[in-house]
């Protein structure tokens, strides 16, 4: 393939992944208010869980939700069907994240987290998968159909449900009041934490 058409065909994936994350904004709905209020009454931890691609952005949402005043965990799933789930507590809300639905190790973990008393959030595409319906509230989110190559391989896709993800963070960042200044006593490392510290010296 000559060149020219590599760069445009990377063009396009570019412009369709971002029509793909920009018809998100008309998906949200109460869910994603619900989902904030939920998260922010947690008194324990908020444990997010996914697999595949999904393990991506679990990871990357535990993070975020900890920067924005959250404490979060992300949780392996698998793990958790030996042994792990230990860690789970009633004072916990378990974030889940699974296109389908229906994955096993998921499904599993989020049962027996219910019968150890958190909440559940299922975040999912199919909102009547047997994930949803163990769920105590169900934030549904879908990428366009050509978002993904093959409509399978998770590119578009796991960028629309990572800018779900990070406007649900936002959203706590802003219910939860939480300033720049908490944000640099947990952040002090790095070229981050260099400028907090420079903008504090400032002041």
């Amino acid at each position: 393939m000559q060149k020219n058409r590599l760069l445009q065909k990377a063009r396009e994936v570019v412009a369709c992944e971002a029509r793909a994350v920009a018809a998100l904004a008309e998906q949200f709905n109460d869910s994603l208010v619900k989902a904030a209020r939920m998260l922010l009454g947690c008194k324990g931890h908020v444990l997010v869980i996914g697999s595949g691609t999904s393990h991506a952005i679990a990871l990357r949402m535990a993070h975020l939700l900890s920067c924005c005043g959250t404490p979060a965990l992300y949780v392996s799933a698998t793990d958790c069907l030996h042994g792990g789930a230990g860690a789970i507590t009633p004072r916990d809300v378990v974030y889940a994240i699974s296109k389908g639905g229906t994955t096993d190790e998921i499904n599993r973990t989020v049962q027996m987290a219910r019968e150890r008393g958190a909440k559940i959030v299922a975040h999912t595409e199919a909102p009547e998968s047997p994930l949803a319906k163990m769920s105590d509230l169900v934030f549904c989110i879908k990428a366009t159909d050509d978002a993904d190559p093959y409509g399978m391989i998770a590119t578009g896709s796991s960028l629309v449900n990572g800018a779900a993800c990070d406007a649900l963070c936002v959203l706590l960042l802003e219910l939860r009041g939480y300033t720049k200044e908490q944000f640099g006593r947990t952040h002090p490392g790095g070229a981050v934490g260099r400028k907090l510290a420079a903008e504090g010296g400032k002041r």
